[in-house]
């Protein structure tokens, strides 16, 4: 009976720190993975900026996939045009994106709507890419962020960042919301564990 007690106080103590998305379906690893990183992020995002090294951190500490998802939300007027920027040179490959958005993050507080297509501009030059005058002519990067929009709100994302440590290894809990990131070293770890 102390057992169950102590077992029953463990998990409202460990549910505590986590929340659960409203579609579980919506939430895997990457193929070939087990256990993933998933952040849904706003580049305008100042608690994404300070996120963004620790999710990349973790990631790499525990050798596991960091899928990134677009969340720009409705109040941050220069977001939803970074993230095209972004998918653009996604586009170039994914390294390159990824270099991107930490550009962005570290350049932050100095970016408004009017300077961020020179922010990209600088980006582009240091690292020999070629940024065309119209990013995105077809309307196929904002597509893709509007479609992991999408997914955010099917899943029912309301802040950013809003991040997930997901799994296939245990059907019966196969992701947990990250709420606290000095917490995110130790769920990986309990998900890597299971």
């Amino acid at each position: 009976m102390k057992r169950l007690l102590l077992l029953f106080l463990a998990s409202v103590l460990f549910t505590g720190t986590i929340s659960f998305a409203q579609d579980p379906a919506l939430l895997r690893p990457p193929k070939g993975a087990q256990v993933a990183l998933i952040v849904f992020q706003d580049l305008q995002c100042p608690k994404c900026r300070v996120d963004s090294p620790v999710e990349q951190q973790a990631a790499k500490a525990h050798k596991i996939p960091l899928v990134l998802h677009d969340f720009p939300l409705p109040m941050h007027n220069w977001s939803f045009n970074a993230a095209v920027i972004a998918r653009y040179f996604d586009s170039q490959s994914k390294d390159l994106g990824n270099q991107f958005r930490d550009f962005i993050f570290q350049h932050q507080p100095e970016i408004t709507p009017d300077t961020l297509q020179s922010f990209a501009q600088r980006f582009a030059a240091e690292h020999k890419v070629q940024l065309p005058f119209v990013v995105d002519p077809q309307g196929k990067f904002a597509a893709e962020v509007n479609a992991d929009k999408e997914l955010g709100k099917k899943i029912g994302i309301e802040h950013t960042p809003t991040i997930y440590v997901v799994s296939s290894k245990n059907p019966s809990r196969p992701f947990v919301e990250v709420t606290d990131t000095n917490q995110l070293f130790q769920l990986i770890e309990a998900m890597q564990n299971e």
